[in-house]
């Protein structure tokens, strides 16, 4: 009976452990306030240079680089809508740099994660600018006639 017992205790033991460090590993891979504040400033920097007609230095590329992995890695752990004016901002330098690709997937990430906000429309025209064929989402009715019979 201790036997049980104890390990029915080990168990709830390590069972709270790890959802401690489930937890714990959600609050910390969000970035920052001060993180996308950063990120916001320096894609502005390098919005006033592309406008200036000034060229990029390699650091700046860096820079751009550095601050696409860190929203795509964001992505994946948890979105907010705090990215997608840095999405739709980098989608802009890409596209006033002629780097179409990489552009379309920045506003195609604002449109198809970020529908419900003010940018969506923007990235939807700027798609379309740049050539994309950009096809409304396909509405899902409750009452789908395939699913009647179960």
């Amino acid at each position: 009976m201790k036997k049980v017992i104890l390990t029915i205790l080990a168990g709830f033991l390590l069972l709270s452990a790890v959802s401690l460090d489930v937890s714990a590993a959600k609050k910390s891979s969000k970035l920052s306030k001060e993180a996308i504040t950063e990120m916001s400033d320096s894609i502005d920097k390098l919005t006033q240079k592309i406008y200036g007609r000034a060229l990029l230095s390699p650091q700046d590329n860096e820079t751009l680089i550095g601050i696409k992995i860190k929203l795509d890695n964001q992505m994946l752990v948890s979105p907010s809508t705090e990215l997608a004016p840095l999405y739709y901002k980098a989608g802009n330098i890409y596209r006033l740099r002629d780097m179409k690709p990489e552009a379309i997937e920045c506003y195609q990430t604002v449109l198809e994660n970020f529908s419900d906000t003010a940018l969506a429309p923007k990235a939807r025209a700027a798609l379309e600018s740049l050539g994309v064929t950009v096809a409304a989402p396909a509405s899902t009715d409750e009452t789908d006639d395939t699913d009647e019979g179960i």
